[in-house]
């Protein structure tokens, strides 16, 4: 056998190791490449997720609806009018059935220096509240020296304040996210008022860019600021009551109000808001149905269930609605629910829709503060008074964003399973709720809850 030459083969291997670096050289520059590109690409999805303007930003915001996969909203088209500029602002509403609405300011059995935001409601005036006339004085909070008081600049800005976005961000849980897609025309007509305290103001300047007009006003973007002092309730769940359900008392001089809780994003035009849930068909208040509950027992349920507020108080705010004749849902009644998605309000405001916003907050200032629960029973008792719009879920989940709070909320009474553990633990509110510590007029202890059958897992 013939011997290869030494030198012969040195060329053939020097060429195989010269090929082999040349593809690992090739391979290495191809994966720095796909690094930086990818380093780009997270740079720019960072860089949206920074930015209410950029279209990518809804790909990253993990606090949006968007991302939620596991629990997609059921949105539909919403038929509003296409362009808020042609948009016809229609005559006020006429006052027929209550034509005069005053409001009860002090208390005569209250000797408290410093009254009850809510003021002492006995059982009798609850229920003449509900007895209607052409002339009516009620409690409406806001009682002489009880709290809630905005500085003179915000008193005297309000003033102008006819057609009103209101929100509001109590105990620092929120930040203000700014609407979308508002026109121009919008922009001029509307006064988008964030209602917050001291507490959420201070969390604000922390977190965003809070800027000072001439008058010494607060903005943050398109929202003005609101700041509420001596705040009404020690319970954060019950101010933020006041300027959603009593936004006629906090902002007098509105005509029509939307409003939308702290944790949303506003996407739709006021204004088409208005002549699609109001003027087109001639309603003074818009709700959702509840994405799953129809029925007030049923949502009490899911209350106990999800430790929203301490469980006996809640089955005896459910025994004195049941008593007093509020049966349980059914498709025979006249509301498609009788449970709402009480995140968006959109009203105008005439007497008698004011009534309903006075009537629905003295539940909830008597009893727990999961207006959900009082909304149906104040329905009932008006009757047809009122002229309602009760709209689909999905075209409520095409109005907004969602966003998540900052942390969660959390009290101890929520927690509470029994009467005696809240009055062992100090649990008790002070100034809210007190009606469920108040004799009631009648023996409950046979009152049994109609059975709740639960219609969704997620309810």
């Amino acid at each position: 056998m013939a011997r290869r030459s030494k030198g012969g083969g040195g060329g053939g291997v020097a060429e195989v190791v010269w090929r082999k670096g040349a593809v690992r050289l090739v391979l290495v520059s191809a994966i720095a490449w796909a690094l930086l590109v990818l380093l780009a690409l997270a740079f720019h999805l960072w860089s949206s997720c920074n930015s209410y303007s950029s279209s990518l930003a809804f790909l990253c915001r993990k606090d949006s609806k968007f991302l939620n996969a596991s629990k997609p909203l059921h949105r539909c088209p919403i038929p509003v009018a296409d362009d808020p500029h042609s948009v016809a602002i229609t005559k006020r509403t006429p006052n027929t059935i209550v034509k005069k609405l005053s409001y009860i300011t002090v208390d005569k059995q209250d000797k408290d220096p410093l009254p009850l935001f809510g003021g002492r409601q006995s059982w009798k005036q609850r229920e003449d509240s509900f007895k209607l006339n052409a002339t009516m004085k009620v409690h409406c909070g806001f009682m002489e020296n009880s709290g809630a008081d905005m500085d003179d600049v915000d008193v005297k800005y309000i003033q102008k304040c006819k057609f009103v976005v209101a929100s509001g961000i109590f105990d620092g849980y929120d930040i203000p996210h700014q609407p979308s897609n508002i026109s121009l025309r919008s922009q001029k007509l509307f006064c988008f008022l964030m209602v917050v305290d001291e507490v959420s103001l201070d969390f604000i300047e922390q977190n965003t860019t809070v800027k000072f007009d001439k008058t010494g006003g607060k903005w943050v973007g398109i929202w003005r600021l609101i700041t509420l002092h001596h705040l009404p309730f020690d319970e954060p769940r019950r101010n933020g009551k006041v300027p959603k359900i009593l936004t006629h008392r906090l902002f007098p001089q509105a005509w029509y109000s939307i409003w939308i809780d702290g944790k949303m994003e506003l996407i739709v035009d006021p204004l088409l808001i208005l002549e699609r849930f109001l003027w087109r068909g001639k309603y003074t208040f818009a709700v959702a149905v509840h994405k799953h509950h129809r029925s007030i027992y049923e949502e009490g349920d899911a209350i106990k269930r999800r430790k929203r507020y301490a469980r006996p108080l809640v089955d005896l705010q459910m025994k004195m609605y049941y008593h007093e004749g509020m049966e349980p849902w059914n498709p025979k009644k006249k509301m498609p629910s009788d449970v709402p998605e009480g995140a968006v309000l959109i009203r105008e405001h005439t007497t008698m829709t004011d009534l309903f916003s006075c009537l629905w907050f003295n539940e909830v200032n008597l009893f727990t503060p999961r207006d959900q629960l009082s909304f149906g029973y104040v329905v009932y008792r008006l009757g047809d008074a009122l002229k309602f719009f009760m709209f689909p879920n999905c075209e409520y989940n095409s109005l907004f964003i969602l966003h998540r709070h900052t942390r969660e909320h959390s009290s101890k009474v929520e927690w509470a399973k029994s009467i005696d553990e809240i009055v062992k633990k100090g649990l008790k509110e002070s100034k809210g709720g007190l009606g469920l510590w108040t004799p009631y007029p009648a023996d409950l202890s046979s009152v049994e809850l109609p059975s709740v059958k639960r219609t969704s897992p997620a309810g």
